[in-house]
């Protein structure tokens, strides 16, 4: 019985320790990824298109009229807040909310937008309800309920701002780009950007690489694009070149 009980006791100590061991190797590789980002800072980027950067994500605003849609919604709601204080915006005036996926730096701030309809893509909800897990936890988490969930090139139109969505999974099921007016392209966490050219993002936070390279080829035509905005490595003013190389 005693050589029973420190077998079994031997067993879990080898467990806990690997435990142990992947868990601060995962900490460390996401501190080297995140480390690799550069998101730009808080500002006005072009006329109505505003940049918060709450740590190493951007979440952004565009202004249409008196209000704002925002194109997700940061890491840290408190961060968010006194970021939109230096802005002068009022989080009253957001009225919808476009994520571009459901990652915890995508959707801090739900709640800080109090008058915003919340959308985001179809297939995220398979995270959302569990029924797909992310890295090594169950599902991802988001502060409400109530939401529109958007399909593969679904146009809304919001005030003056016509925002047409573009399925792109890979990085989750459900990630989702945004082409607002023909001009600007969003694109969560399917790409970055490196001297003005479209590169695939971190595969350490893609659930599926493979599937994320292949959406790439969903926006690299649409003519009358100039923009191209990604939450953790910048924007670009340069759509035809940054996307040439990846056109079939």
């Amino acid at each position: 019985m005693k050589k029973l009980y420190k077998k079994g006791l031997f067993c879990l100590v080898i467990v806990i320790v690997i435990t142990v061991f992947l868990f601060f190797g995962f900490v460390l590789k996401f501190k080297l990824e995140k480390d690799k980002m550069t998101p730009i800072e808080t500002k006005e980027i072009v006329e109505n298109i505003y940049s918060i950067r709450d740590s190493f994500v951007n979440l952004y605003l565009i202004k249409t009229g008196g209000h704002y849609i925002a194109i997700d919604c940061g890491n840290n709601l408190n961060f968010v807040s006194k970021e939109l204080k230096r802005l002068k915006i009022n989080p009253e005036k957001i009225i919808a909310i476009f994520l571009t996926h459901t990652d915890m730096d995508h959707v801090a701030a739900i709640k800080l937008f109090k008058n915003a309809t919340l959308y985001l893509g179809a297939q995220e909800e398979k995270l959302i309800d569990g029924k797909k897990s992310r890295f090594l936890f169950t599902g991802n988490k988001i502060d409400t309920k109530k939401y529109s969930a958007i399909v593969d090139q679904q146009i809304l139109t919001i005030e003056n701002i016509v925002i047409k969505g573009i399925l792109t999974p890979g990085h989750t099921p459900g990630s989702m780009c945004y082409l607002l007016n023909d001009k600007y392209l969003f694109t969560g966490d399917l790409i970055s950007i490196k001297n003005d050219e479209v590169e695939k993002f971190n595969e350490f936070f893609n659930m599926d690489t493979q599937t994320a390279i292949n959406s790439i080829e969903k926006i690299t035509n649409f003519p009358k694009c100039e923009y191209i905005f990604s939450s953790h490595y910048g924007y670009t003013n340069n759509y035809k070149n940054a996307v040439i190389d990846w056109i079939k």
